[in-house]
């Protein structure tokens, strides 16, 4: 046993475990990941997850009495199964009781964008708010709410789920089974695909951002700038959060808080944009110590 806690970020590609110790949050006393390696299907994932965590005890020699465990999707809180994962098949599992039930200990879950959101806003660009939305945005886009340090999961579990709030009408179809979703408008791979549309070449989102003498590079910047305003401002109009942290690979983006803070602006239902929207501060580390701050 141990007064350590313990996070596990369980994604497609890789799971990534961590002991923290909650006198010094930011210093992990142990961090290991190994590949998913999804692909075999629900039961493997279930023993590379047992297999992380026996590898994490003998480094450590401590024991978890508990483990928190951030998810690539959702535990419908009616049902007790997975719901909304990219990671398809752990939809309609029931993953909290089978992983309890493999590791003997009581687990605790959440989806990525929460526990990203929690760690920032206990210890990371959030810290000191009292409202914090998180906003993952990168191969998909979701999001999370915490308020006065407490997650909002809300009734079917979706709190924060604004990357599937319809943007475009009749727009791309989504993995969700609806079109025109924030998600598939402007995601690494919805913008990457949209300056292929117009300009007939492939570049990465990287490669668009640092062609500045591109047009179509340039058109695309404003599909992202734009919508990001436009769909933000929702947010904004509906929940009223202090500070909104942005993570995954788009956060590496200025003119999302420059350009996309002025195109909120347009559709604000106020005189101004006094939200703070900042770039998180904690990395790739936010999901998993987001993940261990389920068990404190």
């Amino acid at each position: 046993m141990t007064d350590k806690i313990w996070g596990i970020d369980l994604g497609g590609t890789k799971i990534e475990g961590v002991i923290l110790d909650p006198g010094n949050l930011t210093k992990p006393v142990i961090r290991e990941r190994i590949s998913t390696e999804s692909q075999n299907g629900y039961q493997h994932i279930l023993m590379r997850v047992n297999e992380l965590v026996d590898l994490i005890k003998n480094k450590s020699g401590l024991t978890p009495d508990k483990i928190g465990f951030g998810t690539p999707g959702i535990l419908d809180p009616a049902l007790n199964t997975m719901k909304n994962c990219n990671t398809t098949c752990l939809n309609g599992k029931p993953l909290q009781k089978d992983l309890s039930e493999l590791l003997k200990i009581p687990v605790q879950l959440a989806n990525d964008a929460n526990c990203f959101t929690l760690a920032e806003s206990l210890f990371g660009a959030g810290k000191g708010a009292n409202s914090v939305f998180g906003i993952i945005m990168g191969t998909g886009v979701g999001g999370g709410i915490v308020i006065n340090g407490k997650l909002l999961s809300g009734l079917h579990g979706i709190a924060g789920e604004w990357g599937h709030n319809i943007l475009i009408e009749g727009g791309e179809p989504c993995y969700c089974g609806k079109s025109g979703c924030v998600e598939g408008v402007f995601s690494g791979p919805a913008l990457e695909k949209y300056y292929e549309s117009i300009s007939g070449n492939k570049l990465s989102l990287k490669e668009i951002t640092e062609a500045k003498n591109d047009t179509a590079a340039l058109q695309t910047m404003k599909r992202l700038t734009s919508s990001f305003g436009k769909a933000v401002s929702v947010v904004i109009n509906i929940l009223d959060p202090e500070v909104i942290v942005i993570g995954g690979g788009l956060s590496n983006i200025p003119e999302l808080y420059s350009d996309g803070v002025s195109e909120i602006n347009k559709y604000i239902f106020n005189n101004g944009v006094s939200t703070k929207v900042v770039k998180n501060n904690l990395g790739d580390s936010a999901g998993v110590f987001g993940a261990a701050l389920l068990c404190q």
